[in-house]
């Protein structure tokens, strides 16, 4: 006796063409058979069609081109966050020499890739608090904050791997004048080393995670299929005193991102 597959038929057919995409019987730039012809091969009504390469764009296998039909995205870099680990990484590289620090950084590190293969742009704007950040840093309304915008990419990809701002009070940063340069990014160490230099050590950094629909600029800047969700992590550094040093959002496409987390338990005695 045979057990029944309960799984929509659209999402049947959705598994077999992501099958043929992942074996590479259908290549990055090559074209889904129309969906006349999908309807025909796989005796399906056209809603369903419709919604089978849906299911393709949410696992960001396929793009539309309007008027012109589906094709399989090319490979694109996947951004894999791996937690906790991630922060103590960073922590342990603090006090390594300047070269050291400089071999790897945080992106390197969750994309695999050589910082020659990546491309950094950094701009550095003060702003005043808002209510929000001064409730967050225990500072007033209107102190000026050193606001850190990125778009880190791949050299051989135009859409960034993620989206980020951090915020500092500028009074703060200004301690040391070259972290107020956004020439002087990408900073061996990042963050952490940054906020060594001041004398600022972490004692925990608390991660929020969401999920939500981009902002029309997110989704231009991202290049995501209408529908496709962002994963927003907001980061916030508290110091060994306590206080909050930094706040950072950064925003992922969910499509080409994985949240990696394991937590060691004691044993029982």
């Amino acid at each position: 006796m045979t057990t029944r597959d309960w799984r929509p038929r659209y999402q049947v057919v959705a598994e077999e063409i992501r099958d043929q995409i992942l074996n590479g019987d259908l290549g990055p730039g090559d074209a889904l058979p129309s969906e006349p012809a999908l309807s025909t091969q796989y005796d399906l009504s056209r809603t369903s069609v419709r919604n089978a390469i849906q299911q393709l764009k949410e696992w960001g296998l396929v793009r539309s081109e309007r008027g012109r039909g589906n094709y399989v995205r090319p490979h694109r870099q996947r951004f894999i966050r791996k937690q906790p680990d991630l922060y103590q990484w960073e922590k342990n590289r603090v006090h390594l020499p300047d070269d050291e620090r400089g071999q790897e950084g945080a992106t390197e590190h969750q994309t695999g890739r050589p910082l020659s293969d990546l491309v950094i742009p950094a701009e550095y704007v003060t702003i005043e608090a808002g209510d929000e950040l001064a409730e967050i840093f225990g500072v007033e309304a209107g102190t000026p904050m050193l606001e850190r915008r990125y778009g880190t990419r791949t050299a051989d990809e135009a859409a960034p791997l993620s989206l980020g701002r951090s915020w500092i009070v500028k009074e703060t940063a200004a301690q040391n004048p070259d972290l107020l340069e956004a020439e002087n990014e990408p900073w061996p160490g990042g963050t952490q080393h940054q906020l060594f230099t001041i004398g600022i050590e972490l004692d925990r950094i608390e991660d929020r995670i969401i999920a939500r629909a981009p902002t029309a600029d997110e989704a231009l800047r991202l290049e995501l299929d209408p529908g496709t969700p962002v994963i927003v992590i907001r980061k916030t550094s508290f110091s060994t005193n306590g206080d909050v040093v930094e706040m950072a959002d950064v925003v992922l496409p969910s499509d080409r991102a994985e949240l990696h987390y394991m937590t060691s338990l004691e044993r029982w005695t």
